[in-house]
C-alpha cells in the first residue's frame, strides 16, 4: 500500500497526525533452528514490508486496527496482567509490555498496522510487527534505544507474552538487513558481518502455501529437545552452555547415552552450524555450487534429523534441483510448511519462477507464490512526520 494511501487511512480512522514506520521480512540462506542454541544464521531482509502509522493520545488506551482485519482493539494501558488473546495484537502488547518494563511511558496511542509480510510463510511477518511496533511506540516515549536492545525487547515480547521460544534471528535482520549483503550473524555475541550478495544471483522464495497445525507446538518441541541434548553434554564437559559449544567430537564421543531422536536433534544443530560457516566462505569467494551444495544438505538434515520438513517443501526442493540455473535450494523458517529459498542465476531467474509454479501445481494442485527478492534495507521510519491538512 501506497504511503499517502495508509496516512490517509489513518485520519480516516482516527483523525490527525501520525508517524509511520517500516519493517522488512527475511528469508534465511542457511542456519535453520541454530539461533535460540546460540548459533550461526545467514538471514536476508527481504523487500516485503510491515508499516505501523501510530500518534499519541492522552485517553490512556492503546487502539489498534489493521488494514487486513475489520476490528479495532483497544487495551488499556494501566490493565494489570494482560492475556494473551492469541491473535496478531499479542505481538504489539508483548511489545508495549517489554517497553514499559524497559521504563518507557505511554499516555496513550493509536496505531494502523499494514502488514506486508506474507504471513505464515516462514519469511518473520510477526518480528516485522514487532520491530515496526518497537520503533513507532519508541517515537512516542524517548530515549531512544540502539538495535541491539530493540532486537532484544522483541524476542523477550514473542518469548514471554505469546509464547513461541524463537531465536533472535528474525527481529535482528529486520533491524539489522542491508541492501545486496546477506548478513552472517552469530547469535551469540551478536557480532556480524555483512556478505555481499552478487548481481549475476537471484535469490527466489517459493511460497507452498500451506502451513501445517502442528507448527507452533513442534517449534517449542524442538527447543526443549535441545536443551535436553546440551544437559547431556554439559555433564560430561562443564562449559557447555548450548548446543553451540557441542562439537562434532563431542556427538561421536559422549552421543551414546542419548535416544536416537535427540542424537538426531543435535547432530542437525552442530552440522548446521558447520554448513553456515562454510556457506558463509563460499559466498564471499564465489562459490555458488558449493553454497549450494551446502543448502541441500541442510534441507537434508532437517527432514530427517531435525524432522521440521514437509511433504510439500520436500517436493519444491526437488523441483528446483532440476531447473537448470538452480545453485541450491531449501526449506527456510521454522518449518512444516511455508517456503524454500532458492538460490538462481539473475539470467533464469524468471523462467526458474515460471517453471517450478507450473510443475509444483501439477504435482501437489496447489498453486504456489514465487518471489524474486533483493536483499533489502533493515527497519526504519518510512516517513518522518505527516500532518493532516487544516
Amino acid at each position: 500500500m501506497a504511503l499517502s494511501t495508509m496516512r490517509n487511512e489513518f485520519e480516516r480512522r482516527f483523525g490527525g497526525e501520525c508517524h509511520i514506520f517500516r519493517a522488512p521480512g527475511r528469508v534465511n540462506l542457511i542456519g535453520e533452528h541454530t539461533d535460540y542454541n546460540d548459533g550461526y544464521v545467514m538471514p536476508a531482509a527481504i523487500e516485503f514490508d510491515t508499516y505501523v502509522a501510530c500518534a499519541e493520545t492522552d485517553n490512556g488506551m492503546l487502539s489498534m486496527q489493521s488494514l487486513q482485519k475489520p476490528e479495532k482493539i483497544e487495551f488499556a494501558l494501566n490493565e494489570a496482567g494482560p492475556q494473551p488473546s492469541k491473535n496478531w495484537t499479542d505481538y504489539v502488547l508483548g511489545v508495549l509490555i517489554q517497553l514499559t518494563r524497559e521504563g518507557h511511558s505511554f499516555r496513550g496511542a493509536n496505531l494502523l498496522v499494514d502488514g506486508g509480510v506474507p504471513i505464515g510463510a516462514g519469511l518473520s511477518s510477526s518480528a516485522a510487527l514487532e520491530v515496526a511496533t518497537a520503533l513507532a511506540l519508541l517515537s512516542l516515549s524517548p530515549p531512544p534505544i540502539d538495535r541491539m536492545a530493540i532486537a532484544k525487547l522483541c524476542q523477550r515480547a514473542e518469548n514471554e507474552f505469546v509464547g513461541s521460544r524463537c531465536g533472535i534471528m528474525d527481529q535482528f535482520a529486520s533491524l539489522n538487513g542491508r541492501p545486496d549483503n546477506a548478513l552472517l550473524l552469530d547469535c551469540r555475541s551478536l557480532a556480524f558481518r555483512l556478505i555481499p550478495l552478487p548481481a549475476d544471483v537471484s535469490l527466489v522464495i517459493c511460497n507452498t502455501m500451506v502451513k501445517h497445525s502442528l507448527a507452533s507446538g513442534e517449534y517449542n518441541a524442538r527447543r526443549e529437545e535441545c536443551e535436553a541434548g546440551v544437559r547431556h553434554f554439559a555433564q560430561h564437559r562443564a562449559e557447555i552452555t548450548a548446543l553451540r559449544d557441542v562439537t562434532e567430537g563431542d556427538l561421536q564421543n559422549f552421543g551414546d547415552g542419548l535416544p536416537d531422536v535427540l542424537f538426531r536433534r543435535c547432530r542437525h544443530v552442530i552440522t548446521e552450524n558447520a554448513r553456515v560457516l562454510a556457506a558463509g566462505q563460499a559466498l564471499e569467494s564465489g562459490e555458488f555450487r558449493e553454497l549450494g551444495h551446502l543448502m541441500y544438505e541442510s534441507h537434508c538434515s532437517l527432514k530427517d534429523d531435525f524432522e521440521v520438513s514437509c511433504a510439500e517443501l520436500n517436493t519444491m526442493v526437488e523441483l528446483a534441483r532440476n531447473i537448470p540455473g538452480t545453485y541450491g535450494a531449501r526449506m527456510t523458517g521454522g518449518g512444516f510448511g511455508g517456503c524454500t529459498i532458492n538460490l538462481v542465476a539473475r539470467e533464469r531467474a524468471q523462467q526458474f519462477s515460471e517453471q517450478i509454479r507450473q510443475s509444483y501445481q501439477e504435482v501437489t494442485h496447489l498453486r504456489p507464490e514465487i518471489y524474486i527478492t533483493k536483499a533489502a534495507q533493515g527497519a526504519g521510519p518510512a516517513i518522518l512526520r505527516w500532518r493532516s491538512p487544516k
